[in-house]
């Protein structure tokens, strides 16, 4: 397999695009050198080699219909037809949120639309602030809310850097980030009760919320165990605070209802992005009213010119349109294709007898090595996880034309098919056979 004209491309865009890419992430592609892609459809990619592969990254987690599906390019030009950017109200943005509503278990709750996941969160912490009074809030190590300065800790430090398994450190993601930050930041051993009590019994009535990946989406997907997310409600409860579900991922992908429906634990607030607008950018904040009625009075700012485009809330109407009229079937078979994946991996590697693991609900799942047979937390993966060698697996995966994720982490969307997955699977099977 060929990249030549991905490598032209790529030292082009050095001259004019820092790094030559639009997102950091981009930079660790499997392939030799940060793929160009010409087209994508369903669930397949072609890049600008003429290559076609099967595509698991699916926009990293928003394509949840699969590439440029149709009915959603219908509702975006009838959409777009009216204009884009009125930056005023119009009706098919109540809409959205009403359907919305009817799907997400939180009850008398309000939204509000933004354009990325990063932003929303950050509307999230501020209004935890304000509603509370109380400035200190806890992250968990490894979970992933986007790049701005006051979360972009702790999401893949060195272990000889972040501190115990009790007193962890905040670890900044990036150079550039001011480090005073992090007084106001607690970092958390994620699926350890224990160590989230002793933060708030350190910090007794100063923190203000919890904010979390209810399945760990950004390492190794990992569910949390039997019993621990009720137990940190009911700690937030004690102690006024909020509990936050970050749901970007999880939202409209696990279930219509995303991860609240699926393991029936309901927070005060839950960021959305990707999977809601199916490929456009869209984001959303819901939480209780008496929550969001801070944002409502003008408490607490937010703002913003792409806020409700009508291209992206054309594109999130058609979706959610689509999910209501599918019904449960939708993620039935979403998830049922996921796990005749991961079954067909498991089989493979044990075949191969290579400790290839999966892990995940089936809509979304983890591909990783390791001889342990549980990950719980971003440490267990650090210490026992061999992510090396999951490299050499996706790039020789990428050879046989399946595109996986440089992080693990495998979208299923709706359009993938029986023989997608078989394909994958024969391809995971000769992969393994030479490891």
């Amino acid at each position: 397999m060929k990249f030549n004209n991905s490598k032209i491309l790529y030292n082009k865009a050095l001259n004019f695009i820092a790094g030559g890419v639009s997102s950091n992430f981009r930079l660790y592609e499997p392939a030799e050198v940060p793929l160009f892609f010409e087209k994508a459809l369903g669930s397949y990619m072609w890049d600008v080699d003429g290559n076609r592969y099967i595509d698991y990254v699916m926009g990293l987690g928003p394509n949840l219909f699969g590439h440029g599906p149709n009915f959603i390019k219908e509702a975006v030009n009838k959409g777009m037809s009216k204009g884009f950017i009125y930056s005023g109200q119009h009706e098919l943005e109540i809409s959205v949120a009403e359907q919305a509503l009817k799907f997400i278990p939180m009850q008398d709750s309000t939204v509000r639309f933004a354009s990325s996941g990063t932003e929303i969160v950050q509307l999230a912490i501020r209004l935890i602030r304000s509603y509370t009074g109380k400035h200190k809030f806890i992250k968990f190590e490894g979970h992933y809310h986007g790049w701005a300065d006051n979360v972009c800790f702790s999401v893949n430090p060195k272990l000889d850097s972040s501190g115990s398994n009790m007193t962890q450190i905040a670890v900044p993601d990036s150079s550039g980030i001011d480090i005073n930050i992090s007084e106001n930041i607690l970092i958390c051993q994620w699926n350890d009760i224990e160590n989230i009590n002793y933060l708030f019994k350190k910090y007794k009535g100063e923190i203000g919320g919890v904010i979390m990946e209810p399945i760990m989406g950004n390492t190794n997907v990992i569910m949390p165990l039997p019993g621990y997310l009720n137990k940190v409600k009911e700690l937030c409860i004690r102690e006024s605070a909020i509990l936050c579900y970050d749901e970007i991922i999880t939202g409209f992908r696990v279930a219509a209802g995303g991860a609240q429906e699926m393991l029936n634990i309901i927070p005060d607030l839950a960021t959305y992005a990707k999977s809601i607008a199916g490929g456009f950018p869209l984001a959303m904040l819901v939480g209780k009213r008496e929550i969001m009625n801070n944002i409502g009075n003008g408490n607490v700012v937010h703002g913003g010119s792409f806020n409700s485009n009508l291209m992206s809330i054309s594109a999130a109407h058609a979706v959610l349109q689509r999910i209501k009229q599918k019904g449960p079937e939708f993620y039935n078979k979403l998830n049922g294709l996921g796990l005749h994946l991961m079954n067909g991996l498991r089989d493979v590697a044990k075949k191969s007898k290579i400790n290839l693991k999966v892990n995940g609900p089936g809509s979304f799942f983890s591909i990783y090595f390791s001889d342990k047979k549980n990950i719980l937390n971003w440490r267990d993966h650090k210490r026992n996880v061999n992510d090396i060698k999951y490299q050499t697996f996706a790039k020789a995966m990428l050879l046989e034309n399946i595109r996986l994720s440089s992080i693990g982490r495998t979208h299923i969307c709706s359009t993938h098919t029986e023989e997608d997955i078989e394909i994958t699977i024969q391809a995971a099977h000769k992969v393994l056979k030479n490891f």
